[in-house]
């Protein structure tokens, strides 16, 4: 279970346009758009380099560039990945995450000072180079400084890796069905797929089994989406 700290000597990092002070060993939920809302993933082989990134990135001493890394096998990748997850030198754990067609959001635990930003930079910095080289464009992808919300209680985190597995469904990106195993998110993961990718277990903990977390997820699924649909609505008055 997540608990406040308390009594604990913290580093502080303050990022450059940001006021949110970024704790060492404290979670948060991290997200970001493209520039003017534009798309950010369009094919399905801009969700695989994303994926890559993400996964390669949190680790703060990786042997070998990510264009290399990318032509490895399967099974070469895999031992790779291993070896830098046993030495336990991260920037910060994955505890989930999703990738929408415009934006994308992360829940993450900080392990190492400035670790999120160093994360985001690494990651923004490496996707934008593929996106624009793909694409023959020039300038960012993204939209600024990412934004960073500072987790403060359990309930909060139960609720942000709920709101986060639920965002593709919630955005009428695919159907409740089709969010059990959307390949974007860390969703399938929690219900039992293998995948490194992220620490689940201080959110599985709290259930007795994956089966309990996914009924916590979908039995929340229509009435979240309601509420984006209100939301909506309510912009659009106001306007």
């Amino acid at each position: 279970m997540f608990h406040l700290r308390g009594g604990t000597c913290v580093t502080i990092d303050l990022v450059a346009g940001r006021n949110i002070p970024l704790i060492t060993g404290e979670y948060y939920h991290v997200f970001n758009r493209g520039v003017a809302k534009q798309p950010t993933f369009i094919s399905h082989s801009d969700y695989q380099q994303a994926l890559l990134g993400l996964n390669y990135y949190r680790f703060i001493s990786p042997p070998i560039k990510l264009s290399r890394f990318k032509r490895f096998t399967f099974q070469k990748k895999a031992e790779l990945l291993s070896k830098l997850d046993l030495s336990g030198n991260k920037w910060v754990d994955i505890i989930s995450f999703v990738l929408m067609p415009n934006h994308f959001h992360l829940l993450l635990k900080q392990t190492t000072d400035k670790g999120i930003a160093k994360y985001l930079s690494l990651f923004t910095n490496s996707y934008t180079r593929y996106f624009n080289t793909k694409g023959q464009r020039p300038g960012p992808v993204f939209q600024g400084v990412f934004k960073a919300v500072h987790v403060e209680s359990n309930e909060q985190l139960l609720h942000l890796s709920r709101y986060i597995h639920l965002n593709p469904y919630v955005s009428g990106v695919t159907s409740k069905t089709a969010l059990l195993t959307y390949p974007w998110s860390s969703l399938p993961c929690y219900l039992g797929e293998e995948k490194n990718i992220v620490d689940q277990s201080i959110v599985l903990s709290q259930f007795k089994s994956s089966s309990g977390y996914k009924d916590f997820v979908i039995n929340h699924a229509d009435y979240a989406q309601q509420l984006e649909f209100i939301k909506h609505l309510t912009i659009d008055t106001e306007l």
